[in-house]
């Protein structure tokens, strides 16, 4: 008996990638929780709602370039690949946001509940992850 027909059944395939997604989503955001000067959970946790458009960029940015991701490669390992790749340009896109505003710190102001700077990051990483998708 082989074991191709196993991982060729659409239902085995959807759980593997959502499982692995989910996977690199808790990985992606611990390296966001690093890369940012506040703690994204707890000032979430304090209805800082700059955080939580913020975070739900970055959030929604990964998921989308491994939406692009899987539908463009055949393997789980391609799509991973791709997908860390798409991670790493979004990060890059982060650092990009900070220096292209040297009227203010991005992190600061985001601590400190400025909802007009959360929500240009929310667009700014759901845009780009749109452009990075495009290119897988």
């Amino acid at each position: 008996m082989s074991v191709n027909p196993f991982w060729e059944n659409d239902l085995v395939a959807t759980a593997a990638y959502y499982s692995v997604v989910v996977l690199c989503m808790v990985v992606f955001m611990a390296v966001f929780e690093l890369v940012t000067k506040y703690n994204n959970w707890e000032e979430i946790k304090k209805g800082n709602v700059a955080v939580a458009l913020a975070t739900g960029g970055k959030m929604l940015g990964i998921a989308n370039i491994f939406r692009f991701s899987i539908e463009a490669n055949d393997t789980l390992l391609t799509t991973v690949g791709w997908g860390v790749y798409g991670f790493a340009l979004l990060v890059f896109a982060y650092f990009i946001f900070e220096f292209l505003t040297p009227k203010f710190k991005i992190d600061e102001e985001i601590s400190q509940d400025n909802r007009a700077v959360g929500f240009i990051s929310f667009v700014i990483s759901l845009g780009l992850s749109y452009v990075i998708g495009a290119g897988i």
